[in-house]
């Protein structure tokens, strides 16, 4: 089993108006050839938006898009006739398929989301978009999504001093969405935009975290 830890301030930052992002994969002008992808992951990003900003029109295909909010709020608008806004505690799922518009607009100050790209499993699928709210249970991992066969995005939040266990898979990616870990068998403590990677086969110990603060953990596993 290999661990591997990204901090936040590692990552290639973008900034356009009042828009900032952290890209933690490759992306447009950061390109990096160690980095092109997760598993199926192609696009790992977080948002900081002021009001009315983020992203017009544009077109994508053959992507799963997923979208979750951490603070404000955010309107998504396609071609499919689909208008949504997505607060915390939502999951915003865009399968782009044989391809569609959207966009992505803050609606409030201060607006944080975090949106990752995927590759589907199978090609040529109809474009679709779903919102669902999260069944979060405090200090527990709580499954929300499974956007492709084999992907599955939970969420925890946790209070200061609580563990939680993540389970195992072949590949497991935890970013810290907000608060703080504490130094466990990661051997160094996380904060705010920090991630560890797991990378081992099926049957791998599960990993338990501890928070220092209130945190809130986004979760990838994949078989």
């Amino acid at each position: 089993m290999t661990v591997e830890i990204r901090r936040g301030n590692t990552r290639f930052m973008e900034r356009v108006g009042a828009r900032a992002t952290w890209h933690a994969l490759s992306f447009g002008e950061n390109y990096d050839p160690d980095r092109l992808r997760l598993g199926p992951i192609v696009c790992h990003d977080e948002h900081l938006l002021g009001r009315g900003q983020g992203f017009t029109s544009h077109r994508h295909e053959e992507l799963e898009i997923v979208t979750w909010v951490i603070s404000g709020s955010v309107v998504h608008e396609d071609t499919l006739g689909s208008s949504a806004t997505v607060t915390p505690g939502t999951v915003g799922h865009l399968t782009a398929g044989t391809g569609v518009s959207h966009s992505e607009l803050a609606a409030a100050p201060q607006t944080r989301f975090v949106q990752v790209w995927l590759t589907p499993d199978e090609p040529g699928r109809t474009p679709a978009y779903a919102t669902a709210e999260a069944a979060i249970v405090p200090g527990r991992l709580c499954e929300v999504l499974r956007p492709t066969d084999g992907a599955t995005f939970s969420v925890a939040r946790l209070a200061a001093g609580e563990s939680v266990s993540v389970p195992p898979a072949t590949l497991r990616h935890v970013y810290v969405a907000t608060g703080a870990l504490l130094r466990s068998s990661l051997a160094e403590p996380l904060s705010q935009g920090d991630a560890f990677v797991i990378d081992g086969e099926d049957g791998q110990a599960p990993i338990e975290v501890t928070a220092a603060v209130p945190t809130e953990l986004l979760v990838w596993q994949f078989r």
